[in-house]
Formats: structure tokens, C-alpha cells, sequence
């Protein structure tokens, strides 16, 4: 059996659990980012690295400072899932011998110029030459509080589920330029208790079953209340993913309050109820696709 018939899921399904964890370890592989505690103080230490590949995740046309942007962003956009603060990141590069210096110098304009409006200091890396595409891959530690760390597996039965921004814009190129949620994911968790969270990276119609799954819950969505980008369609909000925003759960008797602050503190960021949390027996066949690598 290859990749392609097995698919990302059932791939890491098999895998995951065989990889063994230290005491230290609070959440391993399978969320957004591993959570780990180094210190037993009050912080939690937080790890996380991704890639953009050639091909995969961008044009040959792409702009070399927008390919940079994006590597890095996809990095700080799971540090938003857990409300993180990123702190410090590795970059690796993997790039075919007739890859141009100047490419090389935009791309690295664009990591850094993500970096720094975040606070992250990049602090190394690797470089290596390969016979296939281009190559950026961005690793990335920071922390979070205690009391603030949110996973995908907080759901509960009854919850309001909210997403913020517009879905389905990647057709547009949003894909390169997105800004990750990290301003709205600290002040959510500092205002509020938001019991599961994730980045939507792969479509609500992947995304959202990972969450669910997490929770051990079910759900239902009202299909006709998504937000949609400009020129989306409902199917590209489902299934083209690459949107980055965020996907939380919260108690519904906190809806109104976190409506009514939300405008008030993010005016130009909509924020929209789109469904809730159910029993695991409900069957629902709502949401199918987005993008599932190998396949």
C-alpha cells in the first residue's frame, strides 16, 4: 500500500502512536503544535515546524518575499492555535544548485519581515542542494501560559463553533500574504475560555472533523451562514483551504458577550457563528474535502 491510497490522516494514525514521550511532554505530535514543560513554572514551552514545498504549497511564479512570508507565517499561524507567543525560529532551505542568489535574498526578506512583526528572532538553520523543488522549512519555539494553552480536544457537547476572517480567499493568492491570528487568539484566551482551537489550513471540510475527532464530539453546521471571501464560493470555503483562520470552540451561554467584544476590539476582523458541537452519534455528512496530502 502506498501514500497515495493511505492519505495524511491514516498515515500519522498508524505512526504517531509509536512514538514514545517523556514526562515532560504534554501534548506530542497530532495538534497544532507539541506543548512540553521544561521549567514547571508557570509557561509552557511550545514547538512547532512546517514547510512550503515548490509546486505544493506555491507557483514558480510566486514572488520569492511572498514564498518567505508564508513559510514563516504557516509556523506562527499554529502558534495562534494554542494562543502561543513565538519567540525564536530555525530555517532550513533546500534548493536545486541553479537557484538564483537574488531569490535567495527576497525569500529571506519575506521570513524575516513575518518574524519580525511577531517578535521572532531567527536564529539559524540549515542549508542543502536537492534535484527536486525548492524546499522552506521553518521550526519555531515560544510558550504559553499555563492557564491559557488551548488544544483541539477541548470540545464539548453544546459548544458555539466561530471562525474568524473570510473563508476560501487562497483563490485570490490570499495564500501568501495571510497575517496569523495571534493578536486575536491572545486576546480570546485572555478574556475568555475557549475550550478547543485550531488554524484552518487544510479547509473547514478537513479541519473541523480533526476537531471534532479531538473532542470526541460530533457537529452540525449551518452551511449557509459561512463567511465568504470575496468571489468564494461555499465550496471553496469547505475545500481549498490555505485561509488560516482560526476555528474555536465556546460555551454558548458566553455568544453574545464574545460577539458584542469582538466587534468592539477587532472591528475590521469579522468573527462568525457557524455551528455547534453535538453528540458523537449524530450523523453528518456536511463537510467533506479539503486538502489531504498523498492523495
Amino acid at each position: 500500500m502506498n501514500l497515495q491510497r493511505v492519505g495524511e490522516d491514516r498515515l500519522l494514525a498508524q505512526i504517531l502512536p509509536r512514538l514514545p514521550r517523556g514526562r515532560k511532554v504534554i501534548a506530542g505530535a497530532g495538534d497544532d503544535c507539541a506543548v512540553v514543560d521544561l521549567d514547571g513554572q508557570r509557561k509552557l514551552s511550545l514547538l512547532k515546524t512546517d514547510c512550503v514545498v515548490a509546486g505544493v504549497h506555491f507557483s514558480a511564479k510566486a514572488d520569492a518575499e511572498s514564498v518567505g512570508w508564508k513559510a514563516m507565517a504557516r509556523t506562527l499561524s499554529d502558534f495562534a492555535a494554542m494562543s502561543g507567543v513565538p519567540q525564536f525560529a530555525l530555517v532550513t532551505l533546500i534548493a536545486p544548485r541553479a537557484t538564483k542568489v537574488a531569490w535567495v535574498k527576497k525569500l529571506y526578506r519575506g521570513l524575516n519581515k513575518a518574524a519580525q512583526k511577531f517578535g521572532v528572532t531567527i536564529v539559524g538553520g540549515e542549508t542543502s542542494s536537492t534535484r527536486g523543488p525548492v524546499v522552506v522549512s521553518v521550526s519555531a519555539i515560544g510558550f504559553v501560559e499555563k492557564n491559557r494553552c488551548v488544544s483541539r480536544a477541548g470540545g464539548r457537547v453544546g459548544d458555539a463553533l466561530f471562525v474568524t476572517g473570510r473563508l476560501g480567499a487562497s483563490i485570490r493568492g490570499r495564500h501568501l500574504r495571510f497575517i496569523p491570528r495571534i493578536t486575536e487568539s491572545r486576546w480570546l484566551t485572555k478574556n475568555f475560555s475557549i475550550h478547543a482551537m485550531m488554524d484552518l489550513s487544510d479547509g473547514l471540510g478537513a479541519d473541523l472533523p480533526r476537531m471534532a475527532r479531538a473532542s470526541k464530539v460530533g457537529f452540525r453546521i449551518e452551511m449557509k451562514t459561512l463567511p465568504l471571501a470575496p468571489g468564494a464560493k461555499i465550496n471553496n470555503a469547505v475545500s481549498d483551504g490555505e485561509d488560516y483562520e482560526l476555528l474555536f470552540a465556546i460555551s454558548p451561554r458566553h455568544r453574545t458577550r464574545l460577539e458584542k467584544s469582538w466587534r468592539k476590539e477587532f472591528p475590521r476582523v469579522a468573527l462568525t457563528f457557524i455551528g455547534r458541537f453535538s453528540q458523537t452519534s449524530t450523523r453528518n455528512s456536511q463537510l467533506s474535502g479539503g486538502y489531504v496530502h498523498f492523495q
